[in-house]
Parts: structure tokens; C-alpha cells; sequence
């Protein structure tokens, strides 16, 4: 992806705390005649023994044909997208004084690539989507456990499904949040969408510009 050095996100705490947020990934595949597949697929990144950037597992249904389809040989890619929002020129200070702004759009985002594997295995999927369901359903005031349906029937689902696994060779982050604008304009933007009932917490907390304001 087009990255200019002001936005590159080097932090892996904060493309982690990204992909904790927003668990759901667009898988993009390819197959050996070179058809690519994109996939919405919820994550879980665990790290990675050899120290690599991390290990993004998975579940799809057995009946997606991308668990048998999608290349070993190269990476998949899967993106991770955040906040993001329209910048209307209104927003900065400096249209005020000299009027030479456009519209833009911030957002952040996170890219991850390495080789996929397929994870046909009934004792790793029950773990898998037993930690999958738990870490999403601890903040409601009654959670649900994979334990409270039938075991026939959990039984019958796992086999339903199959396990995906990506040990990462890259971990990309972009936040494009106005680091190229002057202290001024990047108040105005958070204001703006503030004002606008909308949430987008990385405006507000943007670093300094970086030299480079292309």
C-alpha cells in the first residue's frame, strides 16, 4: 500500500490494540490460477513463539472453498480497518487565512501478510472457537459458553467447520490522521467530527507533523 512516512504506524502495541478492536479481517486469497477471494473473517492474533509479528488464527465453513483454494506457497493478506471519516475543509483553521485546503479521509488501518495454512483438527477447533466465543462474550452480564448448547449439536458444527492459521511476515500499520496538517487544523478536524457526533479518537491524539508535508 501507498505509506508515506508521516502515517507509517511502526508501534506493534498500538496495531495490536487495533486488531483487538476491530477482530474482523478482510482475508484477500489466491488460488493457483491466480482468482482472488476476499473473505470477512474474525481473528485472533496470538504471538508468535519464534518472535515473529504474530500468528492471526481463525475458523471459516467447511463448505468456503478458501481453506483449500488459497495459495501456501505466497502470502494472503488480511486488513484490518479502524476509525475513518470524511475531513471536510471547513474543519481546518487554516481555511480561514488562505483558503488552500481540500477535502480528505482519515482512517487507520492495519495490513497483515504471511503464508495460510488449513487447521483440520476437531480437538484445536473446539479450543479455538471456545477462546473465539469466551473473549467475546466477557463483557455481557450473562455470557454465553460454547458448554451451554447441546453436545451433539456442537459436535455436528465443529465438523462444519475448518481452522485457519497465518504466521505473519509483516504487520503494517497506516494511521492517516493529519500529521501532514499543523497543530491548528488537527484540533479543528477533531472538533469538526466531534461537533459531527462522530467518533475518531486517533484525530485528536495525531503526533506532531513530520517534516516531510507531502
Amino acid at each position: 500500500m501507498y505509506l508515506p512516512a508521516h502515517f507509517d504506524e511502526t508501534r506493534p502495541e498500538v496495531s495490536h490494540a487495533l486488531l483487538r478492536a476491530h477482530p474482523l479481517g478482510l482475508l484477500v486469497t489466491q488460488d493457483a490460477a491466480g482468482e482472488m477471494a476476499a473473505n470477512s473473517v474474525p481473528f485472533v492474533l496470538d504471538a508468535d513463539p519464534a518472535g515473529g509479528p504474530g500468528i492471526l488464527r481463525a475458523h471459516v465453513a467447511r463448505a468456503n472453498p478458501l481453506w483449500r483454494t488459497a495459495r501456501g506457497d505466497l502470502d494472503s493478506l488480511v486488513v484490518f480497518q479502524g476509525d475513518q471519516a470524511y475531513i471536510s475543509p471547513s474543519f481546518y483553521a487554516s481555511k480561514a487565512e488562505h483558503g488552500k485546503v481540500v477535502p480528505t479521509w482519515n482512517y487507520v488501518m492495519v495490513q497483515a501478510r504471511g503464508r495460510l495454512r488449513a487447521v483440520d483438527d476437531a480437538d484445536w477447533l473446539r479450543a479455538f472457537v471456545t477462546r473465539l466465543t469466551d473473549r467475546h462474550e466477557a463483557p455481557r452480564a450473562q455470557p454465553w459458553a460454547v458448554s451451554d448448547a447441546p453436545e451433539d449439536y456442537i459436535a455436528t458444527m465443529l465438523r462444519a467447520i475448518v481452522g485457519i492459521e497465518i504466521v505473519l511476515t509483516s504487520l503494517t500499520g497506516k494511521w492517516k490522521v493529519g500529521q501532514n496538517r499543523s497543530a491548528a487544523d488537527r484540533a479543528g478536524v477533531a472538533q469538526g467530527l466531534a461537533d459531527a457526533g462522530i467518533r475518531f479518537e486517533a484525530c485528536s491524539a495525531a503526533p506532531a507533523p513530520a517534516p516531510d508535508r507531502t
